[in-house]
């Protein structure tokens, strides 16, 4: 059974026998008032009588108070009925045999298939006997009220089927709509594959707007942890690219002529060497950047930069036949992480080498701070998209265009790894005539220097 089938279900019977509870609670409260109330009127009746007695003649002074719809009459101690004075319409009731009572009697009574308020008053017949008075009053007219208000409150327990049947419909559809709504959009996620949230009313806090409202968090959740399983995948497949080709390069190299230079093989297997060991480091990177919680693992030497730069541009020079022009300081060092420092260095130098056919140029100073300035002669970059270039994913259209063009992740990676070493990036550019990348480390120079 549908949930929607068990809330109309379990809703209409529940509120049906609310109702009926209810209706039952009103007749029985209502004929059990009227049928006391017609019992002390009968009580009052017969205090009247009993303080009306007087030396008249005893049929005479029961006609006179005889009820209109009932009987009136004496009974003495031995129960024989002495006098009696019946109504018209109650002629049947002579016929019920007389009891004494020693004391007051009040009660209701059956008889000729009717119900009757019964009073029975001890009293001083005019002789000075002991007897009886008692008074029969027919509850026929009380019994038809009843009957009539038992009718109407059957009749509105019918109709209410209707608006409690409404009402039940309105409920089910206010409870069902968001699940259905959220069962919807499971659907066409797994459809589609598509991440979706659904909707949620503004103006309601309650427990269903608390469950979606958990499930567009759920949803958000994986989506982001989907998107950085891609960014993941997508970084690695472009930081690995560049090693992959330099290691290839160089193993070719010194398959083709390795044994017969010995110095080429020697430069062969350092190059190799060092590239695992990027390789190694970039993984471990990457596995971090893959997650938010984890912060970058910093192990600081000191470096001297001017050789690093030249080995990367030796390297990538050597792997991707593209002259690269060093401008260099004699052994600048500084304290910093080795392996990230030639992480940045490759993500700007195969940029260069991706935007532009030209050779490549590394300039190194160091002067109030460290600056290291990489150019190329390329398509250049748009002012208005350098502001963005950092976004993950963000790429420039003519790049884009271009066969070489990445996933617009590098220079995102970079602006990592450059926080991490607390280093600064900037790059300016003119569309058609090349770019400059610029970063700088804020060290004391003279400590740099040696």
């Amino acid at each position: 059974m549908k949930l929607r089938t068990r809330i109309n279900l379990y809703t209409m019977v529940a509120f049906l026998l609310l109702i009926v509870v209810m209706n039952g609670t009103i007749y029985f409260t209502f004929s059990q008032m009227m049928v006391k109330n017609e019992l002390e009127r009968a009580v009052d009746d017969a205090d009247k009588t009993v303080r009306g007695m007087t030396d008249i003649e005893t049929s005479a002074f029961l006609r006179a108070f005889m009820p209109v719809n009932g009987m009136l009459r004496i009974v003495k101690e031995n129960g024989e009925v002495d006098t009696a004075s019946t109504s018209p319409k109650q002629q049947e009731l002579r016929k019920l045999s007389g009891k004494y009572f020693p004391t007051d009697v009040q009660q209701i009574v059956k008889g000729n298939n009717e119900r009757y308020t019964f009073v029975s008053y001890p009293v001083v017949l005019q002789n000075g006997e002991i007897a009886n008075l008692q008074i029969l009053e027919s509850l026929s007219k009380t019994e038809q009220t009843i009957k009539t208000l038992r009718l109407i409150l059957i009749i509105i327990t019918l109709i209410s089927i209707l608006p409690v049947f409404y009402s039940t419909s309105v409920l089910s559809n206010f409870i069902i709509k968001p699940l259905a709504n959220l069962i919807r959009t499971m659907k066409e996620i797994r459809e589609s594959g598509k991440y979706k949230q659904i909707e949620l009313p503004k103006q309601s806090k309650d427990e269903l707007y608390e469950a979606g409202l958990s499930f567009n968090e759920m949803i958000q959740q994986l989506q982001e942890n989907y998107e950085r399983q891609e960014q993941f995948v997508s970084n690695a497949s472009h930081e690995l690219r560049t090693p992959l080709t330099v290691i290839e390069s160089y193993a070719s190299l010194v398959k083709r002529r390795g044994k017969d230079q010995p110095e080429l093989l020697d430069e062969a297997i350092e190059a190799i060497h060092s590239e695992a060991l990027r390789m190694k480091d970039l993984t471990e990177q990457l596995l971090l950047l893959a997650k938010n919680d984890k912060k970058w693992k910093i192990e600081q030497t000191n470096v001297n930069v001017t050789k690093i730069i030249q080995q990367s541009a030796q390297s990538f020079q050597a792997a991707f036949k593209r002259e690269v022009i060093c401008e260099l300081e004699n052994d600048v060092f500084m304290e910093t992480d080795e392996q990230k420092f030639k992480q940045l260095l490759y993500i700007f130098i195969e940029n260069a080498y991706k935007y532009s056919e030209d050779e490549i140029t590394i300039r190194l100073t160091a002067k109030e701070n460290i600056e290291i300035e990489i150019n190329d002669r390329g398509i250049g970059i748009p002012k208005e998209d350098i502001p963005h270039l950092f976004d993950r994913f963000y790429r420039v259209d003519k790049a884009r265009a271009r066969k070489t063009g990445g996933f617009g992740l590098g220079l995102a990676l970079a602006q990592e790894i450059a926080k991490a070493l607390h280093a600064i990036l900037s790059i300016e550019s003119v569309v058609g005539i090349g770019t400059q990348v610029k970063i700088t480390f804020k060290v004391d120079v003279q400590k740099a220097i040696k």
